[in-house]
């Protein structure tokens, strides 16, 4: 059970939390997967695709430009450095399209972070991963800025991350609720560190997010980001 009166900072997460990301790269992905059709199936393309993303992750991070650079890596190599220059422009212009993806925010969004900003119980950030100015683009284009305290943006969730944000606002993790999407990089981290967690799980989920889900007595399940208020008993 969530403790809301030791609650003192709320982070939430970005990108398929507060407006839909992930969409928008399958269908980059399937585009990609038609430019590369004459060389490959779309399953052997995903499966490269997915190894060169995981090769790449420790040197390029996360975001549409470290994704961009491995889809141009990845069609070279499995068009066995065949494809025409004119393709990999073309999968170049796919990777731009994914920097101006209008970040609207999911529906009950704006709406749950007013009630929660006017119950003034709570300082609230976005805690997200990523490039720096794309996830700063992406906040500006929502119009969601102004509910938040502050905006983090790190190159990975790691315990270390989420120990350093509970440091910037001089909480404790028993004082942190985590709210996002994804298990593996918003909820069970802190967990394990003694926070608490609300997951609010999105129709479509990112390969490398993929793992185990569990119950925990610090951990929330709701299914619409506007029941976060009766969770927080607002």
């Amino acid at each position: 059970m969530i403790k809301t009166n030791d609650i003192k900072l709320i982070a939430f997460d970005a990108d398929d939390t507060l407006w839909d990301c992930q969409s928008h790269f399958e269908q980059v992905q399937r585009s990609y997967e038609h430019i590369l059709s004459p060389y490959a199936t779309a399953e052997e393309v995903d499966k490269a695709l997915f190894e060169t993303e995981t090769a790449n992750m420790p040197l390029l991070g996360y975001g549409c430009k470290a994704f961009t650079l491995s889809l141009v890596e990845n069609a070279v190599r499995v068009s066995k450095e065949q494809i025409a220059a004119s393709d990999l422009l073309r999968i170049t212009q796919l990777g731009k399209l994914l920097l101006q993806i209008p970040a609207t925010p999911l529906p009950g969004v704006d709406a749950c972070l007013r009630t929660i900003r006017q119950a003034d119980r709570y300082s609230m950030v976005v805690f997200t991963k990523g490039e720096l100015l794309d996830q700063e683009h992406k906040l500006m284009r929502s119009g969601l800025r102004n509910r938040f305290d502050d905006v983090v943006i790190v190159s990975d969730k790691s315990p270390e991350a989420y120990q350093q944000l509970c440091r910037r606002f001089g909480v404790g993790m028993d004082q942190l609720l985590m709210v996002g999407n994804s298990f593996k990089s918003d909820i069970e981290p802190v967990l394990l560190l003694g926070g608490y967690a609300v997951h609010i799980p999105f129709h479509v989920q990112w390969q490398h997010e993929v793992t185990a889900e569990y119950a925990h007595p610090h951990l929330a399940r709701i299914q619409h980001f506007g029941e976060l208020a009766e969770v927080l008993g607002i």
